[in-house]
């Protein structure tokens, strides 16, 4: 057995503690009643809506738990259902004002961790995480534009 660490383990390390940070500069801003999970689902949903089936498949979850985040963001204020003008029988997740006003401190708080993460370990260090995650994201990411 190695003590080495496996690069899962230290994405994920590194993945939570800026959402960590993240989700306390929401929660800060007065945001306290969004979860992880539901904040996950509301950074997919699209500019013009997204269709629930589209928010579960890009968060991964199921088309049950994406209905049952999507009922809690629509109580909270964060979203709204609205018929879909390219489909009659269909409902778009659309975001609100709310919402718009939250993802912004969120951004700034990725970007606090950012700048953090590149004076810790150098611009150039930083420049080549990036690039190489980027790279990887070409062969992991199902969702990417290819």
């Amino acid at each position: 057995m190695t003590d080495e660490v496996n690069i899962g383990v230290l994405l994920f390390v590194a993945y939570r503690a800026m959402e960590n940070r993240a989700f306390a500069a929401v929660a800060a801003a007065g945001y306290e009643d969004i979860t992880p999970a539901q904040g996950k689902l509301l950074q997919r949903v699209d500019e013009d809506g997204s269709r629930l089936s589209e928010l579960a498949e890009s968060a991964q979850v199921t088309k049950q738990t994406a209905g049952y985040l999507v009922d809690q963001l629509e109580r909270g204020g964060y979203v709204e259902r609205c018929p879909d003008p390219g489909d009659a029988r269909a409902r778009l997740v659309r975001l609100t004002g709310k919402a718009r006003d939250l993802l912004p401190i969120g951004a700034a708080a990725v970007s606090e961790v950012e700048a953090e993460w590149t004076s810790y370990l150098g611009k150039r260090r930083m420049e080549q995480l990036r690039d190489t995650l980027t790279r990887l994201r070409e062969i992991t990411d199902p969702y990417i534009d290819r």
